[in-house]
């Protein structure tokens, strides 16, 4: 069974490891009450509080062995955060203390759900503590004084839930802005080496049969030219200028296009055999020379590219040789006169050092 997203973790590894902490302190408190405290009144009390302690233990336990995903997946979470309100209240009804210190102990279940489970489960543990606390007050107390804890407790665990929630709300918008930072090229809008790198590995472990993968690399002739030329905001210009003509020649979910940095770009191709990659690849280079830069003052600047295309298995196993194989394709092309497009050979060729050059593998 698969519990809805909004009764689940935020963080699955971090919610185990706090509930771990908080279990393991509630552990020692309890068992000492138990032992030396007013838990210690009567067989009754004593045989409470002690199948208490074995209950925190048995989870702390659970937490430990169990991949938190896998919790997650199923919900334990959110019943973790429930059962702990169930077990201070049942905790509080037999061993008779309505006091504040004993009421206290509900804000560790509500803290921690507000910490890290999502909204609808947030809500479920602290609506289920502030209830549980009500129904616990009018058994142990009269109305008044029920009343009057009730609405104190009540009011802290709510306060303090939905402060938490904002906060975590807050971060959690953070978090994915810079997440979208480090997933996303500022300049041209294309995916970074990072998550090109992801797809990659994921392509070759995905279709290790089949028409295989491509990979792709390009980057603008005379690139330094232009800048000296005609400076650096016309350089960034070219780049975004190609990237677009390169997202323009695939279609969505076909090819993942990415920069790899400076004026180098990657496009991966995966389901896709060595030919189609190099034709794809010649239909671009006639693209981009087709297509100069609109400039500023009404001009045009042509712009060309040299090509690399490498293939998996064809040419390469690994990620590493892809790239190197690629790379040294592109090179080609270079030393060839430029405008063109080259293909890996078999034989990936490597440099004395056996790395790739710098920049071009992950």
């Amino acid at each position: 069974m698969r519990f809805p997203d909004s009764l689940r973790a935020r963080e699955p590894r971090a919610s185990a490891h706090s509930i771990v902490l908080i279990m393991g302190v509630s552990t020692v408190v309890l068992a000492l009450s138990t032992t030396f405290g007013p838990n210690s009144v009567s067989s009754t009390t004593r045989a409470a509080s002690w199948a208490g302690v074995a209950a925190l233990v048995t989870t702390i336990a659970v937490c430990v062995l169990v991949p938190a995903e896998r919790l997650d997946r199923a919900g334990v979470f959110s019943l973790l955060g429930l059962t702990g309100v169930l077990l201070v209240c049942v905790l509080n009804v037999v061993t008779d203390d309505p006091s504040a210190g004993a009421q206290a102990f509900l804000a560790f279940p509500v803290l921690w759900a507000a910490s890290h489970l999502r909204w609808a489960a947030v809500a479920l543990v602290t609506g289920a503590a502030v209830v549980g606390n009500g129904v616990t007050q009018l058994l142990l107390q009269p109305v008044e004084p029920a009343v009057h804890d009730q609405l104190v407790v009540g009011t802290v665990l709510v306060v303090a839930s939905v402060i938490l929630v904002r906060t975590a709300s807050v971060q959690d918008r953070l978090v994915s802005a810079l997440q979208q930072r480090a997933d996303v090229d500022p300049l041209t809008g294309l995916v970074t080496r990072r998550v090109l790198d992801d797809a990659l590995t994921g392509a070759l472990e995905r279709e290790p049969t089949g028409d295989g993968t491509a990979l792709v690399l390009l980057d603008v002739d005379s690139f330094k030219q232009i800048n000296d030329a005609h400076g650096h905001p016309v350089g960034d210009d070219a780049l975004v200028h190609l990237s677009g003509l390169v997202r323009r020649q695939v279609r969505a979910g076909d090819a993942v296009v990415g920069r790899l940095g400076g004026d180098e770009l990657a496009l991966l191709l995966p389901g896709c055999s060595a030919e189609t990659a190099a034709r794809r690849a010649r239909e671009l280079l006639e693209t981009v020379r087709a297509s100069p830069l609109p400039r500023a003052d009404g001009g045009l600047l042509p712009l060309s590219i040299s090509v690399g295309v490498a293939h998996a298995p064809l040419h390469a196993d690994s990620v590493r040789e892809l790239y190197a194989a690629a790379d040294a394709a592109l090179y080609r092309a270079k030393r060839a006169g430029r405008d063109r497009v080259e293909v890996a050979v078999s034989a990936v060729p490597r440099p004395a050092d056996g790395l790739p050059r710098q920049g071009s593998v992950p």
